[in-house]
Parts: structure tokens; sequence; C-alpha cells
């Protein structure tokens, strides 16, 4: 490997340390339910997300509470040495998107049948944070 080539790739993994991701796939709530609550989130702190997703009474906020504490984690394991206070951690981007649709039949009248699309998601959370560093600056 070259030299050049080396130092893109140290530099890309630097700005990739500040970055964690978590994913959800074949979530079994419908993706519309779904995106209303990850967008009280988009934005927030994570302490402040933690918080929102908590106490909201919807049942896709249990699931999307337990994937960023996910994400928080997979922070914590790239950046050991650093502290979760420090660096202050929040939802970069938060995207909802379509997954399985499981399809079912319910009788009609009149012997017809209609179609039940049970929908699914995939939830993706990237968690970025805000280097006191790069503030002062």
């Amino acid at each position: 490997m070259g030299v050049r080539k080396r130092e893109t790739a140290d530099a890309r993994k630097e700005a990739n340390k500040s970055i964690a991701f978590a994913k959800l796939n074949n979530c079994p709530t419908s993706p519309r339910k779904m995106r209303l609550v990850a967008d009280l989130v988009r934005g927030q702190k994570v302490e402040l997300a933690l918080n929102i997703l908590r106490f909201s009474s919807k049942e896709a906020s249990r699931k999307l509470e337990k994937l960023l504490l996910s994400a928080i984690n997979n922070w914590q394991q790239k950046n050991s040495e650093e502290s979760l206070e420090e660096a202050g951690l929040f939802v970069k981007e938060i995207r909802v998107d379509g997954g399985m649709m499981l399809k079912r039949l319910r009788p009609a009248p009149q012997g017809r049948a209609h179609r039940i699309r049970k929908r699914s998601n995939h939830v993706t959370i990237v968690l970025g944070a805000i280097n006191n560093n790069t503030q002062s600056n």
C-alpha cells in the first residue's frame, strides 16, 4: 500500500471515529408510524432524545429507544478512551425505510377477499459527536 493511500485511509478512520450507527431491520411497525417518532428525535442531543423516547406513549418509541442505546454503546466501543458527557453526541441522521410486507387475505362480502398488507420497516440511526476541540477553533 502506498503512503498516500495509507494516509487517506488513516484520515478516513479518524473521521469515522466520531460517528457511530445502529440498524434495526424488519421491525413489525408501519414506516409511517415509526417516522412520527423518528421526527421527534432527529437532530437532538442523545440525553434529550432518550428522555423524549422514554416518556413517549407510542409503541415505536420503545424500539427506537433500544436502538439509540445500541448506537451509543457502539460509539463507546469505538471511543473507549473518551467520556460520553464530553463528546456531545447527537442524532446526526435517522432514516426509516420500508421493509418486507406480509400480504394476507381478509374475507369480504359476496365471496370476495381484501388484501391486508402488514408492513415493516428498517431504521438506521447515525450518531455524531461534537468535539470541544473543533468548537473552540
